[in-house]
């Protein structure tokens, strides 16, 4: 009777979820021990890739390129600040997931009660369909610039990326992070391909990533936009909560023994050495674009910072900074790049987009969808708003349509700032504390850090919100900024809530002796036994 219940159970939609995390991949790939360096860093390279996706998705794009249109290397800095910090936190994330065998959505939900796990999962599903937004709207303008195939037609279109999805989930996650890294490698070849054309001021590249006052300066104002104002997008664009879920859950892919230390430590060791290494490649895309937009382009040539802009940009010889670009564009190769680097950027996008979704909705409300229902469902709602700003705007010219679609985009980006600081907050609590990780907690120099990080970034984040709100253009500037004011009273009073209910679980759990600490006490103990 019992078999019959639970093979019913298998067909519902939504079934209750309270295991491993992403439980088909979890421990599924094998790592080898006691071998050389290479070939054991090769067994556990992948997620990193999958992680690193984050960092140079369209939303990426525009705010680096047009940072470098504006001011030159001067926001070098900003990128390489931001790469750091978020190889911090990767590392963490990764970390936790590996140490407690749960990912960050778990570890928070144990600590937590329910209200707070549905607010929480309800902020960080606004915050993935926000990335998905931007993905929508960079596939969709790739398949625009590719095929010419009209841009309602290509929206829709992005929704069959579901099938996709089916089919990857059919051949294996190693192989899955086998595309990821070969979609990368087309996004770099890309970039480094068209800045090496360019032939930039390799002096000034490198001046550019010494720390500078001149990066959050007020002024001047180019284009509409300030140095301050362009370092808080790109860190925007940077840093993203999702990625810290899902690195969280997919750290755990490996097959593992947790009753060995030697073996956890191997993989924290060999994990984090994979994502700084996919991190870095994330950093030098982004540097790439930022140098783009110096070298490529004539300084202020691209008025339209639109992807439709930059394609037309790069087949404009007028706009391109020197003899060699435009005997390229001329061929129409620099252009076709870039779209073929655009679809790519959306494809990687789409597949860790719907894990990450995977991962918070179990972990926090316990709930698990079929990856393609989950996947048609975010996809489906992220598709609304791109639809009816095309739709709104079929009436008004080629640069207003643009323009409209990018504000979208950038608009979107808003749940990130309120998002970003619930997934940073309980990060870093949790592996500060020796209860959970015990020898894994952050050392003294990551703990300063890390706090470091994650009060700067969420007071950037929140500083931002009054022009944020501004930038809407939906209300007067007074009414905007109290709006942006009771936004950020209510997320300041989110997060002293969800800092007590981390303080407690951690008490709670140090009482009933559930934390890692505990466990690593019974290991050595027992490890002593047997030398004895």
């Amino acid at each position: 009777m019992d078999n019959t219940k639970n093979q019913r159970k298998k067909h519902h939609l939504i079934e209750y979820a309270n295991g491993k995390s992403l439980e088909e991949i979890n421990g599924t790939v094998e790592v080898p021990h006691g071998k050389g360096f290479w070939r054991t860093l090769f067994a556990y390279s992948g997620p990193g890739a999958l992680v690193a996706v984050g960092y140079m998705d369209p939303g990426n794009w525009s705010t680096s390129i047009t940072g470098g249109q504006s001011f030159q290397y001067t926001l070098m800095t900003t990128i390489l600040i931001s790469s750091l910090i978020a190889m911090l936190l990767q590392y963490m994330a990764a970390k936790l997931g590996i140490v407690s065998q749960m990912d960050l959505a778990q570890a928070t939900r144990a600590r937590t009660g329910k209200a707070l796990g549905i607010v929480l999962w309800i902020m960080t599903e606004l915050a993935i369909m926000a990335t998905d937004i931007a993905e929508v709207i960079g596939a969709a303008i790739a398949l625009n610039l590719l095929f010419h195939i009209p841009l309602i037609p290509s929206v829709f279109i992005t929704v069959l990326d579901v099938l996709v999805l089916l089919l990857l989930t059919k051949i294996g996650f190693r192989k899955i992070e086998a595309i990821v890294a070969c979609l990368i490698l087309v996004i770099l070849f890309v970039f480094a391909y068209q800045v090496a054309l360019s032939n930039p001021n390799w002096g000034g590249v490198f001046m550019g990533l010494l720390p500078s006052a001149k990066a959050i300066a007020q002024h001047p104002e180019v284009g509409g936009i300030t140095p301050l104002t362009g370092t808080l997008g790109i860190i925007g664009a940077t840093v993203m909560p999702h990625n810290l879920y899902l690195h969280s859950a997919i750290s755990q892919t490996r097959k593992i023994d947790h009753d060995d230390l030697d073996s956890i430590r191997q993989t924290v060791r060999f994990t984090t050495w994979d994502s700084n290494i996919q991190l870095s490649l994330a950093f030098i895309v982004n540097s790439l674009l930022l140098i783009m937009g110096v070298a490529v382009f004539k300084t202020g040539a691209v008025q339209d910072s639109s992807f439709f802009g930059l394609y037309d940009a790069l087949n404009n010889t007028s706009m391109l900074s020197n003899p060699v670009l435009i005997a390229v564009a001329k061929s129409g190769v620099l252009s076709t790049l870039f779209a073929v680097a655009l679809l790519a950027s959306g494809q990687n996008s789409t597949i860790t987009g719907t894990l990450t979704g995977q991962v918070i909705m179990e972990g926090f409300v316990h709930m698990k969808m079929p990856l393609w229902a989950r996947r048609l469902v975010t996809r489906i709602i992220s598709v609304i708003p791109v639809l009816a700003c095309v739709a709104m705007t079929s009436g008004e010219n080629t640069i207003q349509q643009h323009t409209a679609l990018n504000l979208l985009m950038e608009n979107s980006q808003v749940f990130l700032a309120f998002a970003l600081p619930f997934s940073m907050l309980p990060l870093l609590m949790m592996t500060n504390s020796e209860v959970e990780m015990g020898e894994f907690k952050n050392r003294l120099w990551v703990k300063i850090c890390g706090w470091i990080s994650v009060i700067a970034l969420t007071f950037l984040n929140l500083y931002n919100l009054p022009a944020t709100y501004e930038g809407f253009g939906i209300w007067s500037k007074g009414l905007s900024d109290v709006l942006a004011y009771i936004t950020i009273i209510a997320i300041l009073v989110l997060l002293l809530w969800t800092c007590i209910e981390l303080y407690r679980g951690d008490k709670r759990f140090a009482a009933e002796g559930r934390g890692f600490g505990q466990k690593e006490a019974a290991m050595e103990g027992a490890k002593t036994k047997e030398n004895d």
